[in-house]
């Protein structure tokens, strides 16, 4: 028969599985199943105004999550599903409960090379299977997923699968995308040359930015270059762009200001002055720009690249440069980056320097509070904010302030001056022998006559007779080193802006890098600049409810939470005792910063609503063998917004040391409504109250556990009171460490640190910190990775040429290994250097657990605990049988930008690895991977010599 010429094949493979839920809970159920099979999250979608939809997101998914598992040697078996969530009337897909299922119905089948872990997981959920052969050795299983598909598992592998292997590849999950390595190429064919500047007021976090730039751009394969002092860089040129290479930017994360300098530029406000700086990018051959600065320094950007075009062939007319010099340029791309203490730019819920900027203020006002208390005096304090009050109310809520005075939210009423005195003489008459009242710059009345600190400081004299004085912070604002979560959102949206440049084509418009509930984003840049100046138009045309709506949704919740907790309700007095709910507040676990201004915030809640706050002293312990339940005060709990550990003392013990006397306790003291303040063992145990309402009445009434835990390893929240205490002092500890290492020349810290099996404070820590390794329990500790790190850190150490910043630094969580400890890992570093460089190791212990509690905790606990007193209030007044429902026991938590309450049960059955005490998935891994990256540990040797092409 002669040879026929066989046609292309059609189809070449599997693109994905579709699966359709109708119901959220569903949707959130299969992703759970399938994450426990070992599927990991690459991609996120939830329609919304911030959302931003792909080709790949179907239209009709009000959200969609994308799994994928990797076959384990690249054999063609990966597998990726598609979960959407489609609103409408449940389907029952399952076969007959009699028969064979695979026999009457379709079904997708995967490989495993576990079968009997998925057969163990199956029966765990006390789920339906069949087993075949039914007899014997199972080689398959099917069963169904939550919304019905039949599923099987199969230990055979694909028979025709011819994929050649695949090198290993680390699995992406959402949030945050961990970039590819790649050499893109200039116009010319060169390779390209991205410039990064820093422009406006500094602010800290900026060199964290720049540092991510550069080391993500050589990783790219590109040349990084870097603009000094700003726009006057461009104007000037020569010296001032500059290549830069892998190690000029060593130690840069933990440097306040910009080390590339800033100035006002008013040449480059004329178009002469672009003129010149264009002509000075093409002869370095840079194309491509990301700028820090505010919305002025992002606006002159966008303006600069709209003009580029007609710069360049100006420069072409006037016969500066040629047709050929200028051809691979004829593009300009920008991207821009927010670095600003104000925390003032629409579209992004936090921008580079504000946080730190917070913790100069509070420091301030804190120390400020010690002299006020001595000497019984009021202070004025003005904080920067000519245009927004966010630092204003975030200081005001973090340091327990008086009163706070902002542009957009100006006092009510005509005769606001009295008001104020009635709150302060109110607060003076409970027993306060301080005042302390936060002014921003820019605040206002409501007929825009500006609020000065003197003018408020003469009232208090005046009209209430207090010592008063004026402090205003001014620059010291900007100062001092990043905290952590500026050292954390400067690294990722640096690494960002450079793959958004190398995404962009010419006809992308300008995006700024933003984060917005907790994700990474681009926006466009100048509709973000835009809703920025709204707010001021806004303001001047006294239109105060809408400068509101255009800032941050948070910014409004912390102000109300500021005004829930500090103004005192005198109408609570008259609540109806049927209508007035006695509720306890408990702590479990070990202390975590966060946790007394948790309890401050609750308390104050309560009594402004008429309730009655109820502490119970040293965790469950205390109610059951000392019955130590004490009624909370206004004044009791004053101060404690600025306390670390634990006011009331907590400890581990659960109520499962007796639930019978638990239950006489809370009938004795007639608890409506339960508030547990803790860590893993406060989720524990409110599941253990939850399941013993059968048989205990007393606990039928509504309970909530607000996660505070230094390890962040409960499920339900992406973040844990306590935790950015600890990363901000693991943060400090190891600058201190890598100064001593770097003075010693050639010194390899390894740094123990805690979190239990959760890696996120190593991670975390590892990225802010810059650190060379980070060891997690998630990954573990084997030969071949410490042989590979130790290689890495000989080659670091080779390409040095005698910079004065030569300390390392590798974190190792302290469950990585029960084999490779922190010392042993010391041991093997120097054994292996053989005297090129020696190790240390360091073990910061309960430092960890940090002292004053940092003003991000401080904030995030005031808001949590408001909202778990107003959800316990929702569910107090329904009937017994209601309260014992699953939903009125749940985890309150903030996954995005959004705080969200799950039911324990719910939590305990999908998302929690109960032996591991931890959540099954982690949002945080993929920071691992840029860690990796920015450290040169995942990085060719080539890009990351320090020497100069």
């Amino acid at each position: 028969m002669p040879d026929v010429e066989l046609p292309a094949p059609i189809v070449q493979g599997v693109s994905f599985y579709s699966i359709v839920a109708t119901t959220e809970d569903a949707f959130y159920d299969t992703v759970a199943f399938y994450g426990a099979l070992g599927f990991r999250e690459t991609s996120v979608f939830e329609r919304g105004p911030n959302s931003q939809k792909t080709s790949e997101h179907s239209s009709a998914s009000v959200k969609e999550t994308w799994l994928h598992a990797f076959a384990d040697a690249g054999n063609g078996e990966d597998v990726t599903l598609k979960i959407r969530l489609v609103p409408g009337s449940p389907v029952d897909a399952k076969a007959e409960a009699e028969g064979e299922w695979r026999a009457k119905k379709a079904a997708f089948v995967m490989y495993t090379g576990n079968l009997n872990s998925a057969i163990e997981y199956i029966e765990s959920r006390k789920q339906s299977f069949q087993a075949r052969p039914e007899t014997g050795t199972p080689t398959e299983i099917y069963t169904y997923d939550p919304v019905g598909t039949l599923v099987g598992f199969t230990s055979k592998r694909n028979p025709f699968a011819t994929a050649a292997p695949a090198p290993a590849r680390t699995p992406v999950q959402a949030p945050i995308e961990t970039p590819s390595i790649g050499q893109p190429a200039a116009p010319d064919g060169k390779r390209k040359r991205i410039g990064v500047m820093t422009s406006g007021g500094d602010a800290p976090g900026m060199n964290a930015a720049v540092r991510a730039v550069v080391r993500m751009t050589i990783a790219r394969g590109c040349d990084a270059y870097a603009i000094y002092e700003g726009y006057e860089g461009l104007v000037q040129g020569g010296d001032l762009i500059k290549k830069m290479a892998w190690s000029d930017v060593r130690g840069w994360l933990s440097e306040g200001g910009t080390l590339i300098g800033t100035a006002r530029c008013m040449a480059f406000k004329e178009r002469k002055g672009r003129l010149t700086g264009a002509k000075h990018l093409i002869e370095a051959g840079i194309d491509a720009l990301v700028v820090c600065g505010g919305d002025g320094s992002l606006t002159g950007a966008d303006l600069f690249r709209s003009e580029w075009p007609s710069l360049v062939q100006e420069l072409i007319d006037t016969k500066v440069m040629t047709e050929e010099q200028v051809a691979p340029y004829r593009h300009l791309n920008i991207v821009g980056l927010v670095g600003s203490i104000d925390n003032d730019m629409s579209s992004t819920d936090a921008t580079i320097g504000a946080f730190s900027s917070l913790h100069r203020i509070c420091e301030a006002v804190d120390s400020i509070g010690s002299t006020a208390l001595s000497h019984s005096r009021a202070f004025i304090v003005e904080v920067m904010g000519r245009h927004c009050g966010w630092l204003a109310v975030m200081a005001a809520v973090s340091t327990g302030a008086d009163f706070v005075f902002t542009p957009e939210r100006p006092p009510e009423g005509e005769d606001w001056e009295s008001d104020m005195c009635k709150v302060l003489q109110k607060h003076r008459d409970m027993g306060k022998r301080k005042t302390i009242i936060i002014v921003a710059e820019g605040a206002i009345d409501r007929e825009l006559k500006p609020i000065t600190p003197n003018y408020l400081k003469d009232i208090c004299v005046n009209r209430l007779g207090l010592d008063t004085r004026v402090t205003t912070l001014g620059h010291t604002q900007r100062g001092g080193t990043p905290c952590a979560y500026d050292r954390m959102l400067a690294t990722l949206q640096g690494v960002e802006a450079v793959e958004a440049v190398l995404d962009s084509t010419p006809e992308t418009p300008s995006p700024v890098i933003a984060i917005n509930e907790n994700k990474i984003t681009r926006k466009p840049l100048m509709e973000a600049v835009k809703l920025t100046h709204s707010v001021a138009e806004a303001i001047g045309q006294k239109d105060f409810r809408k400068a509101m709506e255009l800032r941050d949704p948070e910014f409004a919740d912390f102000y109300d939470t500021y005004v829930h907790t500090t103004i005192v309700n005198d109408e609570a007095k008259s609540t109806p005792k049927d209508k007035s709910l006695r509720i306890a507040i408990i702590h479990i676990g070990a202390p975590a910063g966060g946790m007394n201004a948790a309890t401050r915030a609750a308390a104050r809640f309560c009594l402004n609503q008429g309730h009655v706050p109820l502490a119970v002293h040293n965790g469950f312990p205390g109610l059951l063998r000392h019955d130590s339940v004490r009624e909370l005060s206004w004044i009791d709990v004053d101060g404690w917004e600025i306390r670390g550990g634990s006011e009331i003392g907590t400890n581990r013990s659960t109520p499962d040391i007796d639930l019978g006397l638990a239950a006489w306790a809370f009938q004795k003291h007639r608890f409506d409504g339960l508030l547990i303040i803790g860590g893993f063992e406060a989720f524990t145990a409110l599941g253990q109250l939850r399941r013993a309402r059968a048989s205990y009445p007393a606990f039928r009434i509504p309970m909530i556990c607000l996660p505070a835990t230094i390890s962040n390893n409960v499920p339900g929240t992406e973040f844990s009171l306590g935790s950015d205490t600890c990363l901000n002092a693991v943060m400090e500890y190891c600058d201190v460490i890598k100064q001593s290492a770097s003075a010693t020349r050639r010194r390899v810290f390894v740094v123990e640190v805690q979190g239990g099996k959760s890696g996120y404070v190593a991670t975390v820590a590892g990225l802010v910190i810059g650190a060379m390794a980070v060891y997690t329990p998630e990954e573990g500790i084997n030969l071949k990775m410490l042989q590979e790190d130790v290689e890495h850190l000989k080659r670091s150490y080779a390409h040095d040429q005698g910079e004065n910043r030569a300390g390392r630094l590798v974190l190792r969580n302290e469950r990585a290994s029960n084999t490779y400890t922190t010392e042993v890992l010391a041991n093997i570093i120097r054994e292996e250097a053989n005297k090129k460089f020696e190790a240390r190791s360091a073990v910061p212990g309960h430092v960890q657990q940090g002292g004053i509690p940092s003003p991000l905790d401080r904030v995030r606990a005031a808001r949590l605990a408001v909202k778990s007193v107003q959800w316990l209030e929702q569910h107090a007044f329904k009937s017994l049988e209601e309260r014992a429902a699953s939903e009125t026991a749940a985890v309150i938590g903030i996954r995005g930008a959004g705080i969200i309450f799950t039911p324990i049960d719910v939590l305990e059955e999908t998302e929690t690895d109960i032996a591991a005490r931890r959540p099954r998935q982690a949002w945080w891994k993929p920071m691992h991977n840029i860690l990796d990256l920015l450290s040169g540990r995942s990085v060719p040797e080539a890009a990351t010599a320090s020497e100069r092409s």
